[in-house]
C-alpha cells in the first residue's frame, strides 16, 4: 500500500507536468522554456518560489540538523526564511526590473550586461555552477534516505537514476512551466505530511510539554549561549541576504509584473504555519530515537514509526515531490547557464536542445557525486550559501549604485569563492561567525574598494530605472 500511495502520487505529478505543456506553442521557445516568456501571474510565481524555498531541507534535512544540534539548526532554519521574506518584498521587484532591463533569463546575463562585460558574464556562471552542484546533491541525498525509506527491493544507485528521470521528464516536457504546475501538488502533499507527522508525535509523547522537557532532551539541544548563539544569528544574516539574490533571483525573471513578485512574496510567510509540527516532530525523535547512524534519516524514521503504511505514503510522496521539484529548477538554471553564457553563439533555435543536453549531464553527475560520499544534509545547504553568498556584492551594486566597475565585480566574486570554499575545508574558528558571512564581507570589501580606483563609469542602477509604467505599475 505505501509503494502503491508513494508512486502514485509521482506518476500524477508527471502527469501534471505533461498538462502544463498545453496551451503553449509546438516549437517552444528558450525564453518559454527558461522564464516562461515573462507571463506568470502572480499566483503561479507563488507557487514556483515556495516551491524552490521549502524543499526537501524542510522536511528531511531541518530534522537531521535539529536531532544533531538542538535548538541551534531550528532557530536558524526558522529565522533566514523569515527574515528573507521582506527582503524579496523590497528588492525582488529590482531583480525583476534586471532581468526586463536586459532581457535576461539567466544571473550571468543581468551581470554581463549591466557592466558590459564578458569576462564578468563567464565568471559568474561558472561560480553559479560551482554553488549549485552541492544544491543539486542536496536534493538528491533527500531523495536517496526518502526512497530508502520505502523499504522496496531499490539500490542507491537505481534510487538516484529514477529521481534523476523523472526531474529530467519535468523540463524536457515544457521548461519551468511544469515546476511551477506540480509545486501546487508538492505544496499539498509536503503541508499534510508534516502536519501529519508532528500531530502523531505529539500525541505519543502524550503533548507538547515532554517532548521539550529536560527530563527528555539535554539542555544544550534546547538552549542557545556562547558560539552557537553567535553562529546562528550570523547565519540568519548571511543567509537571509543571500535567498532572494542567490537561490530565487532566475525564477523571479518569470514574473509578468512587480506587481506580481510583491503579491506573490506576500503570501509567502503563510508556509511557516507548518513549522511547529516539524520541530514537534524533530525534538521528539532526540528522545524517542537515540543514537541513529544516520541523522539524514530521522524524520522518515520517525514516520516509520508513528505512521500506517499509508500515510507514510503520503508523507514519503511529500518529500519526495520537494526533492524532485527543487532538482529540476536547479537543473534548468544549469542549463541554461551554460547555454547561454558558456557555449558561444549557440543558435537560438537550438538553445533549448543545447540546455536539455547540459541537464542530462549535471543530473547525472550530481547522482554520482552523491553516491561517491554523502554528509548531514544541513552542512551541504552551509557550503551552498557559502558560495551563493558571493552574487551579493554584484546584486547590491547594480541595484543601488553607479560607479561599480565589472572587473572589481569579477576579482571579488573569485576571491570570495576561493576563500568560502577554504573556509568550508578548514573549518576555521571566528568565534562562532559564520564563515560564509566573512567571505562575503572580504568578497563586499574587494568589490567595492577596487572600483575606486581606474576610469570612472556611471550606470543607472535598478532602483533609480524602471521599466516603462505599462508593467512595473498597472500589471
Amino acid at each position: 500500500m505505501l509503494s502503491i500511495i508513494f508512486f502514485s502520487i509521482i506518476g500524477l505529478s508527471v502527469l501534471i507536468a505533461l498538462a502544463a505543456r498545453l496551451g503553449t506553442s509546438k516549437n517552444m521557445s528558450i525564453s518559454e522554456y527558461l522564464v516562461g516568456g515573462r507571463s506568470f501571474p502572480a499566483w503561479l510565481l507563488y507557487f514556483l518560489a515556495v516551491g524552490e524555498i521549502y524543499s526537501i531541507g524542510t522536511m528531511i534535512g531541518l530534522p537531521s540538523g535539529v536531532y544533531a544540534h538542538g535548538a541551534r539548526d531550528a532557530i536558524w532554519f526558522l529565522g533566514y526564511i523569515l527574515l528573507a521574506y521582506p527582503l524579496g518584498y523590497y528588492g525582488g521587484p529590482l531583480i525583476w526590473r534586471a532581468g526586463v532591463r536586459y532581457n535576461a533569463m539567466t544571473i550571468p546575463d543581468v551581470f554581463g550586461s549591466h557592466f558590459r562585460s564578458r569576462t564578468l558574464e563567464v565568471v559568474t556562471a561558472l561560480a553559479l555552477l560551482v554553488a549549485l552542484i552541492p544544491w543539486g546533491q542536496y536534493q538528491f541525498i533527500g531523495l536517496q534516505v526518502v526512497l530508502g525509506a520505502l523499504g522496496l527491493p531499490i539500490t542507491p544507485v537505481q534510487a538516484v537514476v529514477l529521481a534523476a528521470v523523472i526531474a529530467f521528464i519535468y523540463l524536457f516536457v515544457s521548461g519551468v512551466r511544469s515546476p511551477a504546475f506540480v509545486a501546487i501538488l508538492k505544496d499539498v502533499f509536503m503541508l499534510l505530511g508534516i502536519l501529519i507527522v508532528g500531530i502523531f508525535a505529539a500525541y505519543a509523547a502524550g503533548g507538547t510539554e515532554p517532548i521539550f522537557s529536560k527530563e527528555h532532551i539535554a539542555e544544550p539541544m534546547i538552549t542557545l549561549s556562547g558560539s552557537s548563539l553567535v553562529f546562528t544569528i550570523s547565519t540568519i544574516v548571511i543567509q537571509s541576504i543571500t535567498f532572494y539574490l542567490g537561490f530565487s533571483a532566475a525564477f523571479l525573471f518569470t514574473a509578468k509584473s512587480e506587481r506580481a513578485v510583491k503579491s506573490s512574496t506576500v503570501w509567502m510567510p503563510m508556509y511557516m504555519l507548518m513549522y511547529p509540527f516539524l520541530i514537534i516532530a524533530s525534538f521528539y525523535a532526540i528522545s524517542a530515537f537515540p543514537n541513529l547512524a544516520k541523522p539524514n534519516t530521522v524524520f522518515m524514521h520517525t514516520t516509520l514509526a508513528l505512521l500506517p503504511p499509508w500515510l507514510v505514503g503520503i508523507v514519503a510522496a511529500g518529500a519526495g515531490l520537494s526533492g524532485l521539484l527543487v532538482l529540476a529548477t536547479t537543473s534548468l538554471v544549469i542549463g541554461g547557464t551554460v547555454t547561454r553564457n558558456l557555449v558561444p553563439n549557440v543558435r537560438p533555435e537550438i538553445q533549448k536542445r543545447v540546455s536539455n543536453i547540459v541537464i542530462a549531464v549535471f543530473l547525472v553527475f550530481a547522482a554520482w557525486l552523491t553516491l561517491a560520499g554523502s554528509t548531514l544534509m544541513l552542512t551541504v545547504l552551509n557550503l551552498t550559501y557559502y558560495l551563493l553568498g558571493q552574487f551579493v556584492p554584484g546584486w547590491i551594486a547594480l541595484m543601488f549604485f553607479k560607479r561599480v566597475k565589472g572587473w572589481a565585480v569579477a576579482i571579488g566574486m573569485i576571491v570570495g569563492l576561493v576563500v568560502a570554499i577554504a573556509f568550508y575545508i578548514t573549518k576555521p574558528d571566528f568565534g562562532g561567525i559564520n564563515a560564509g558571512l566573512i567571505a562575503v564581507l572580504i568578497n563586499l570589501a574587494i568589490t567595492f574598494g577596487l572600483s575606486l580606483f581606474g576610469e570612472r563609469v556611471e550606470r543607472t542602477p535598478m532602483c533609480d530605472w524602471s521599466p516603462d509604467a505599462q508593467r512595473g505599475a498597472t500589471n
